[in-house]
């Protein structure tokens, strides 16, 4: 048994996870952060998903450390790839042409991002990074953690990590549920909550889908069919009771109207009909804005209606039945390529791509598929404040979103919730760009956790727009401050939450730090 000490201790080395390691640092606090794969970075990385981001994110919305990332992505790509034209020259070019961001990139670019980010404060000996490890236990004495044990996944090592506070930046909220922290999961009712979207009765383990996502090329005239998945024959035929046709096809609920059948293609090939052109939707890399012969194809990533997995969740579930859902998402994807690869019709009226190429040489991973599957949805903790649809919906507030004087930061999204293990459809329904209040990071008891990812004080609801990437990362971002000047002024978080002149404080250091934490007068998203 190792033991290791440090002033703050991270567990989770995701988006949010990075975010609070860089900020901690930055105030000369030394850091202990871990991760259970080989890449930091989390939805961008390790689970491939490139930012989801707003249409001001250009000029404001985000904080400076993520704009960094940002350049950071577009200086890769001008200073190692041969770009021609536009691409070459101009400093705000829309990367892949992808319809989410105009700074997609391969998992692996955002990684080496990142980890760039980081490397002065390694170097400097205050970040120290354990990966491949996972949190299986905790020390808490009343309401103070003492200590988190993590696990090497492979030798089975065990290191006890001792701090003084502690970030909870993993996927799923896992040191919650280690150190007895309140916390909610699922959805709750509309008497708990009183939203709009809210139902009549909670769940707890009804959750939004995950995602097993993959990269692709395509080659025509090649054949890169894959072997036949196990389980082909059950997705070729799966049907959910609210989709249109079967679930491995060109059609799918519409998220806004979810009674209208969206119609999809694979290729935008100009057509009249103006179906939902799926390769372009997270494209990663487009050909055209190379150098001719620089890559023998566009690069797309598959996060797309037909691979969302909803047949159960896999977070308070026992792991037998978490390992059966995570077989069942990679299942899901694997056999969603072979569809397209084998079956799936074309507008020449024949079937297939077989041209189709997995691209698992990017993901970091022999199966072809991300090293971990996207997860929407955390455990989310019982916070001082929870953020409830009424604060930021048109439905309900005509003239914009809640200003909370306690704002740490700020961020924009539709509240978009995808299919649920519920079994219930899309809730995408349009929301202000929001802010994010220190309260919402204030667990109701535990005195030295905080949240550092999308476990914050959120509903079923409103995780569905606080979930995504810039927003992730600032609530990271705030949440390694925070736990720096708790160190500092010897305040706890709790009490800096609840004095107006110390409140006031934190967030002039935020200020100082480029964190953005009001918007100006915006449209609805």
């Amino acid at each position: 048994m190792n033991e290791r000490q440090a002033e703050i201790i991270i567990v989770g080395g995701g988006t949010g996870g990075c975010a609070a390691a860089m900020a901690a640092a930055r105030l000369g606090r030394r850091v202990v952060m871990t991760e259970a794969t080989d890449w930091i970075g989390g939805q961008m990385t390790s689970q491939a998903v490139p930012p989801d981001e707003h249409p001001w994110i250009e000029d404001f919305g985000c904080t400076r450390s993520w704009r960094r990332f940002r350049d950071g992505v577009r200086a890769c790509f001008r200073d190692h790839f041969p770009l021609r034209g536009e691409a070459m020259v101009d400093e705000r070019t829309h990367l892949g042409g992808a319809l989410v961001t105009k700074v997609p990139c391969p998992p692996e670019v955002a990684f080496k991002i990142v980890e760039q980010l980081l490397l002065p404060d390694k170097i400097a000996g205050r970040i120290r990074q354990l990966t491949r490890t996972r949190p299986v236990a905790a020390e808490v004495d009343g309401d103070r953690v003492r200590s988190v044990t993590v696990e090497h996944l492979e030798t089975g090592e065990q290191t006890v990590l001792h701090g003084a506070y502690f970030l909870d930046a993993t996927d799923a909220g896992d040191v919650l549920a280690l150190t007895g922290t309140e916390y909610v999961t699922g959805r709750e009712s509309v008497d708990q909550t009183g939203e709009p979207h809210a139902t009549a009765d909670a769940d707890p383990l009804d959750m939004q889908a995950i995602t097993w996502c993959f990269a692709l090329d395509h080659l025509p005239g090649e054949d890169h069919t894959i072997d036949r998945p196990e389980d082909y024959d059950f997705w070729r035929n799966f049907r959910p009771e609210f989709w249109p046709d079967r679930l491995l096809s060109w059609q799918a609920p519409d998220p806004v109207d979810p009674q209208r059948p969206r119609r999809m293609t694979l290729f935008d090939d100009g057509s009249a009909d103006h179906p939902f052109p799926l390769w372009r939707y997270r494209r990663l890399i487009e050909r055209e804005q190379f150098i001719p012969g620089t890559v023998d194809s566009d690069i797309t990533l598959v996060n797309w209606p037909q691979n969302d997995y909803f047949l159960g969740p896999v977070i308070d579930v026992d792991a037998d039945e978490a390992d059966r859902h995570l077989r069942g998402a990679r299942q899901l994807s694997l056999s969603l390529l072979y569809w397209m690869q084998t079956e799936a019709p074309r507008r020449d009226d024949g079937h297939g791509y077989p041209g189709l190429r997995l691209r698992g040489d990017l993901m970091g991973t022999s199966n072809g598929l991300a090293k971990a599957p996207y997860l929407r949805e955390s455990r989310r903790i019982r916070a001082r404040r929870t953020i409830v649809e009424q604060d930021l919906t048109p439905l309900t507030r005509p003239k914009g979103a809640v200003r909370y004087t306690d704002s740490v930061g700020v961020g924009a999204y539709r509240i978009d919730l995808h299919p649920s293990t519920g079994g219930r459809t899309y809730i995408d329904v349009p929301s202000w760009p929001f802010e994010i209040p220190l309260s919402a990071l204030i667990p109701v008891r535990m005195e030295n956790l905080l949240p550092a990812a999308k476990n914050i004080g959120t509903t079923h609801i409103t995780t569905g727009c606080y979930r995504l990437h810039p927003v992730e990362w600032n609530i990271g971002e705030a949440a390694g401050f925070l736990a720096a000047h708790c160190l500092e002024t010897g305040a706890t978080p709790q009490q800096i939450s609840d004095d107006g002149a110390r409140t006031q404080a934190f967030q002039r250091l935020l200020d100082d730090h480029g964190i953005e934490r009001h918007w100006p007068t915006l449209r609805p998203l």
